[in-house]
C-alpha cells in the first residue's frame, strides 16, 4: 500500500534513547525559557493595547521615513511592518489612556500624516484595544492555558495512572514553552490567536499520547514479566504508522491554510504546524521516555479493567 509507512510490527528501541532525548527536550525548554525572559515576544496589540490600523498605500513609501514622521507626532514609539504584500501597512501606536479621545486624536493624527505622503491609500481596519483591557487578556491568557493543563493531568491520572499523567503533563508543558520559545526565536506577533494555538497543540499531543499510553498499558496487562523498556517500545513501535499518519495528514491541512490562507491567520498556523512536529516527537521522547522512571501496577490495572468489565 501506498500509505503504509512502516512494516505492521516495527521493532525500534525508542528506550535506548530516551535519556538523551529527556536533555535535549531539557535544554530546548531551557533555551525558550531563556529567549522568553532575555529577548522577549512581540506582544500583540491583545496584549499591549493601543491603537493598530491596516493600510494599503501606493506607491510604497520608505518605511524608515514614513515611521520618523509618525513618530514626530508625538504619540509615542510607533512600529511599522509590511503585513503580507509590500504595500500592506500594519501600523501599531502607543496610547496614554484607553478614553475615546485619545483613540480619536491619535488616530486622526496618523491618518492626516499618511494622507500627507502618499497618493493612494485605502484604509482596511483599525482596532483599539486599552492598555488595562491588554492585561487582563494577559491574565486570562495564562488562566486558560494553566488550567487545560490542569484539566488534561486530572483526566489522564484518573484515566490511567498518577505517573501517566505526569508524564503527559510534563509532555505538554514542554509543547507549550517551546512554541512559546518559537515566537520569540522569531519575533512573530504573540497575540489571542497564538494563546489559541498553544491550546490546540496540548490538545492534538495529549489526544496522541493518550493513544501510546492505552497501547502500554494494554501491553503491561498482556506482558506482565516483559522489563517496562521492552513494553514502550513495543508500545511506541505498535502506534508509531498511526501517529506519522495522523501528523502527515494534519500538516497537509495546515500547510495549504498557511498557502492560502493570508498573511491574517499565518502566525497562528506558523504555531499549529511548528506545534504538530514537537508535539509528535514530545509523545515518544518526554511522556513514553519518563514512564520507565516510574513503578507502575500492572496488576492494578489489569483489575481496575476487569471490574469495569464485569460492570
Amino acid at each position: 500500500m501506498l500509505l503504509r509507512l512502516l512494516p505492521d510490527n516495527p521493532d525500534i528501541n525508542f528506550m535506548r534513547l530516551r535519556v538523551a532525548g529527556l536533555v535535549f527536550s531539557m535544554l530546548l525548554v531551557l533555551g525558550s525559557l531563556g529567549l522568553v525572559f532575555g529577548k522577549g515576544l512581540n506582544f500583540g496589540i491583545d496584549f499591549t493595547g493601543g491603537l493598530l490600523i491596516e493600510v494599503r498605500v501606493a506607491p510604497v513609501p520608505d518605511l524608515g521615513e514614513l515611521r520618523r514622521d509618525l513618530n514626530a507626532l508625538g504619540l509615542g514609539e510607533i512600529s511599522i511592518q509590511e503585513f503580507g504584500e509590500p504595500d500592506d501597512l500594519l501600523i501599531r501606536a502607543p496610547l496614554a489612556d484607553d478614553s475615546e479621545e485619545s483613540q480619536r486624536a491619535a488616530e486622526d493624527a496618523i491618518r492626516s500624516k499618511l494622507d500627507a505622503i502618499t497618493d493612494e491609500i485605502e484604509y482596511r481596519r483599525v482596532e483599539f484595544v486599552g492598555p488595562q483591557v491588554g492585561k487582563e487578556l494577559i491574565r486570562a491568557g495564562l488562566m486558560a492555558i494553566l488550567l487545560s493543563l490542569a484539566g488534561i493531568l486530572v483526566y489522564v491520572s484518573f484515566r490511567f495512572e498518577w505517573p501517566f499523567g505526569v508524564s503527559a503533563l510534563a509532555a505538554l508543558i514542554h509543547d507549550s514553552l517551546l512554541t512559546v520559545g518559537f515566537f520569540a526565536v522569531t519575533g512573530q506577533e504573540f497575540n489571542l490567536a497564538t494563546v489559541a494555538a498553544v491550546l490546540t497543540i496540548a490538545g492534538y499531543s495529549i489526544n496522541d499520547t493518550v493513544v501510546v499510553f492505552d497501547r502500554v498499558r494494554e501491553n503491561l496487562r498482556k506482558f506482565k514479566k516483559m522489563p517496562v523498556t521492552e513494553v514502550l517500545n513495543m508500545s511506541l513501535s505498535q502506534t508509531l504508522t498511526r501517529t506519522i499518519l495522523t501528523s502527515v495528514t494534519t500538516l497537509l491541512a495546515l500547510i495549504a491554510l498557511w498557502m492560502f490562507g493570508g498573511p491574517v491567520i499565518q502566525g497562528f498556523v506558523n504555531a499549529l504546524i511548528f506545534g504538530v512536529i514537537i508535539g509528535t516527537y514530545s509523545t515518544i521522547f518526554v511522556a513514553g521516555s519518563m514512564l520507565p522512571y516510574f513503578k507502575l501496577r500492572r496488576a492494578v490495572a489489569s483489575d481496575q479493567n476487569d471490574v469495569a468489565l464485569e460492570a
